[in-house]
């Protein structure tokens, strides 16, 4: 934890307009489709996430390679921890992730989405 940068809850509300930051949800979809997802949030599957980061990657997603701050979360913020640092390990700039993940901002009572709505793509 030290050695990446966490978002608190009031920082990261500021940041939902921003478009300079994308909001990464990288839980499994059926915890999407069962919780929601923060809006306008891209949906990165954590065994996918690498993939669709590295510029060398057939998978590769052109959002990642924009420049834009990225802020991943998860449930707990227990995965988006270990992706941030693994990301930053990769070379990828301005990554940070979520205080208290998903969890944390629903019981903030902090805007959702249902998996349904139409969420940012890749």
């Amino acid at each position: 934890m030290a050695e990446i940068e966490t978002v608190p809850l009031e920082k990261a509300q500021d940041l939902l307009g921003d478009p300079d930051t994308v909001f990464v949800d990288i839980r499994d979809i059926r915890e999407l489709e069962r919780e929601g997802m923060i809006p306008n949030a891209l949906h990165a599957p954590r065994g996918m996430l690498e993939f669709w980061v590295d510029p060398e990657s057939p998978y590769f997603k052109p959002i990642f390679g924009e420049g834009k701050r990225l802020v991943l979360y998860c449930a707990s913020a227990w995965r988006s921890a270990l992706a941030t640092e693994t990301l930053q390990k990769m070379g990828v700039p301005k990554v940070s992730h979520l205080e208290g993940g998903f969890s944390a901002w629903k019981k903030a009572q902090l805007p959702t989405v249902d998996k349904t709505s139409k969420p940012h793509s890749a």
